[in-house]
């Protein structure tokens, strides 16, 4: 099967915000956890190394997540490969 342009152009927008939201995580979840010392030194309720493990690197995993799946049902009607709307 042969990609049109169209289908080249949606892979690399998906490939784009795949990346992006790839090194999102990356920095929540390793940069944070090595510099968690350094952190602790800035008070954000409580330490800012021990908040961004306990709680708010899930934050960001599920601000992740739905910002992914909002942009994606967007781009999906842009080039109209949407699923349709539920019943």
């Amino acid at each position: 099967m042969q990609l049109t342009e169209k289908h080249k152009q949606y892979w690399n927008i998906n490939l784009k915000i795949s990346t992006v939201l790839l090194v999102v995580w990356f920095v929540a979840t390793f940069v944070m956890g090595w510099f968690a010392r350094e952190l602790n030194d800035i008070n954000f309720i409580g330490p800012l190394g021990f908040y961004m493990s306990a709680q708010g690197s899930l934050i960001i995993y599920v601000a992740i997540i739905w910002y992914y799946a909002h942009y994606m049902n967007n781009l999906d009607k842009e080039y109209g490969v949407h699923e349709g709307e539920l019943e």
